[in-house]
């Protein structure tokens, strides 16, 4: 047997964090699947290669996260070999190592917002953006699509790119309503400076294979190809999965196969995924047998039954009512642009962030310049009810000189004796500079 397309994996069950020995998040969610693939002989395929992850530097998470009050507070060495070993596979795909690759690696990063004051939703810094960045700096690659399959709405990486039209970000997810974080509704499409890539599609819950293949074809798979990246990135997380014990979705391992082989991923990075026994080890072998173009048809649970997950007609009408209201508002993105740019020269949003994992919250006042020439430049003013006051700055990778500008100036003006600490990510420059108290 041998690949028809050669594929890279990294494992890293990262055997010194867990939230508790018994939390679902936890280094038996990769043991299991790693005992599954032995069992199978699946790294005896020809052309199937094993990578060992790296770690990623302060610089390659700086370019990212703004962490309160230092990055040493909330990032642990297990959190930067996670993000390594998703810049190891980026990179083995970047220079034709391989052809395509899966990051088997935890802990997950999808929730964790651009600036990081602990952890929420499991995660502390964002793998897919880390590695993204990566790519980014050292590749020279501009336009990234990212396909995030989670259960849970990818709100950390929609914030970290709400504002940036050159990254495509499109989550499909139990509806908001019913699940955490409670977020990606339709009309969530990104900031002024990048209205309409970013892209949410709910679903309801006891969704199935025919529900998320539906929204696949209908909507992911026709933006795709309008946006036209140069890389695409799934966030491959597997708690859709029937057996999930914090999910309501009835989505099967024959189905994540076939998603995955529609969407021909270059890179897939695991994300959320909580039944260990059940589903992950089905799963996972699914996923990397379709992105090695290798038969996945005798791939299936013990337990599986159609006809009891089957999704219902009403299940179905509300997916294909949810998939044509956010086609139809997303075509009038291009006449709100225009509105934003013959308006203010600056917009401002405010939000409350919860960190349900370390029980903190969080307030933020943003301001984003909108820009005809870049994605604008961004001023975050953080305070968390741990005492902590951050003023974040943020120069956009191709950040024309009114915003560079600005940016500079409002980092020179930052005030230490109002804010612990003031930072400036120049992306420009690749710099980022810090002023504390």
């Amino acid at each position: 047997m041998k690949a028809s397309r050669k594929t890279g994996l990294v494992f890293f069950p990262a055997f010194d964090w867990a939230i508790s020995e018994t939390h679902p998040e936890r280094e038996e969610r990769l043991l299991y699947t790693q005992d599954q693939i032995f069992e199978e002989g699946i790294l005896d395929i020809e052309g199937l290669v094993e990578f060992n992850p790296s770690l990623a530097t302060s610089k390659e998470v700086e370019r990212v996260h703004f962490c309160v009050p230092k990055m040493e507070d909330v990032v642990t060495e297990s959190h930067r070999i996670s993000s390594g070993g998703c810049m190891t596979v980026a990179d083995a795909v970047l220079e034709g190592k391989v052809d395509c690759g899966f990051a088997l690696v935890r802990p997950p990063g999808h929730h964790a917002m651009r600036v990081v004051h602990g952890a929420r939703g499991f995660c502390n810094i964002n793998n897919e953006a880390i590695m993204i960045e990566h790519i980014r700096h050292t590749y020279g690659v501009n336009r990234v699509a990212i396909v995030d399959t989670d259960c849970h709405h990818g709100d950390g990486t929609q914030d970290i790119y709400w504002h940036d039209p050159d990254t495509l970000f499109i989550s499909m997810h139990q509806d908001g309503r019913t699940l955490y974080p409670g977020s990606g509704f339709p009309r969530e499409m990104g900031g002024p400076n990048a209205l309409g890539t970013t892209i949410n599609i709910p679903l309801p819950p006891k969704t199935s294979e025919e529900g998320f293949l539906y929204v696949m074809d209908r909507v992911v798979l026709p933006l795709l190809e309008e946006f036209n990246p140069e890389i695409v990135i799934n966030s491959a997380g597997q708690d859709n999965h029937y057996s999930d014990p914090i999910t309501a979705m009835n989505f099967c391992a024959q189905g994540y196969a076939r998603l995955t082989d529609k969407l021909k991923p270059h890179i897939a990075v695991l994300e959320g995924g909580y039944s260990i026994e059940g589903a992950l080890p089905y799963v996972n072998v699914g996923i990397i047998l379709a992105l090695a173009g290798i038969d996945y048809s005798w791939v299936q649970e013990p337990d599986y039954d159609l006809e009891e997950i089957r999704q219902t007609e009403e299940v179905r009408a509300a997916i294909s009512a949810n998939c044509n209201f956010l086609l139809e508002e997303r075509k009038q993105c291009q006449a709100k642009r225009e509105k934003y740019l013959e308006g203010k020269e600056f917009i401002e949003r405010s939000k409350t962030v919860f960190y349900d994992t370390d029980n903190i919250v969080e307030e933020q006042k943003e301001v984003i310049r909108v820009c005809r020439e870049c994605a604008g430049v961004l001023r975050i003013d953080s305070y968390a009810d741990t005492k902590n006051h951050l003023l974040a700055i943020h120069i956009p990778r191709k950040g024309c000189n009114t915003c560079q500008e600005i940016g500079r100036k409002w980092f020179e003006e930052g005030n230490v004796s109002r804010f612990n600490v003031v930072c400036l990510q120049d992306r420009v420059n690749d710099k980022y500079q810090v002023k504390r108290k």
